[in-house]
């Protein structure tokens, strides 16, 4: 009953991503000719960001009044809600999507008395979709996914976000970056922790992590690599829920050797 129950909230979930999707797809061609509000230093939104955000509102509580919906422009500083709650990010990679830049993302995901529950990244810029359920799987578009099978981290493809809204960690992560790229295959920045996380979830990186997110920007992705046979924890290795922080995540073994090498920097 609850796998159903689980199922109809993916239903409602994916529908709102798409009707946002299609508002940032219709506006891509004018993108660089909106203009730039400032949230903070480096972190920009546009009417895009809140035309998107408003049909995801319009669409949830349409088909689950009792929620509460929670996001950045909706509910700043708020982690989390009692009851049933719908965790958002209207367009996930602003920067990327003002400068034309195709890796940008809506993101939602349900939870139930915090517990995570149903959850999907639409890539805005290909129409991916990817999506999970509690107990259900993880999914790229109909196919099953999972995470990777990579043991070797020098064979290792890890993902990464740089700490943008909080400049003084730079000293902190560049010695974390340091270590990571001499002993892995390489290391990406594409500027969407959502998609990052998806990228983990189906086995195109290896392993992830940041110093400092939100709760939107990676509460579906929390769900997606757990589904996908993954692991995602914050950075004191505990299982990581949706909040304010830094997280790792990866397939079991890589998750282990990039939390060891992150505390062996801590240590530098």
């Amino acid at each position: 009953m609850k796998r159903v129950a689980n199922e109809a909230l993916l239903d409602a979930i994916v529908a709102a991503a798409r009707a946002a999707g299609a508002i940032i797809r219709a506006a891509a061609p004018t993108a660089s000719g909106l203009v730039w509000e400032e949230k903070s230093a480096f972190d920009f939104v546009s009417r895009v960001d809140r035309a998107a955000e408003e049909e995801i509102v319009r669409i949830l509580t349409s088909a689950h009044p009792e929620a509460v919906v929670l996001g950045e422009e909706l509910s700043p500083g708020q982690e989390t809600a009692a009851g049933l709650a719908f965790i958002v990010d209207p367009l996930d990679g602003t920067t990327n999507f003002l400068h034309g830049y195709p890796e940008y993302a809506v993101s939602i995901a349900a939870s139930e008395e915090g517990e995570l529950v149903a959850g999907a990244v639409l890539n805005a810029a290909t129409g991916e979709l990817f999506t999970a359920t509690s107990g259900g799987g993880a999914r790229l578009d109909a196919a099953s996914i999972a995470v990777s099978a990579t043991t070797d981290h020098a064979r290792a493809l890890v993902g990464t976000g740089f700490p943008f809204r909080r400049l003084e960690e730079l000293g902190r992560y560049g010695r974390q970056f340091d270590l990571v790229a001499r002993r892995t295959a390489g290391i990406r920045r594409a500027g969407s922790a959502a998609l990052d996380l998806s990228d983990v979830a189906c086995g195109r990186f290896d392993a992830f992590w940041e110093l400092s997110l939100s709760p939107w920007d990676v509460a579906a992705g929390l769900l997606l690599v757990r589904e996908a046979g993954g692991v995602v924890t914050d950075l004191e290795g505990r299982p990581a829920r949706p909040a304010f922080g830094g997280y790792v995540a990866g397939n079991p073994a890589m998750h282990d050797w990039l939390m060891q090498t992150l505390v062996e920097a801590e240590g530098d």
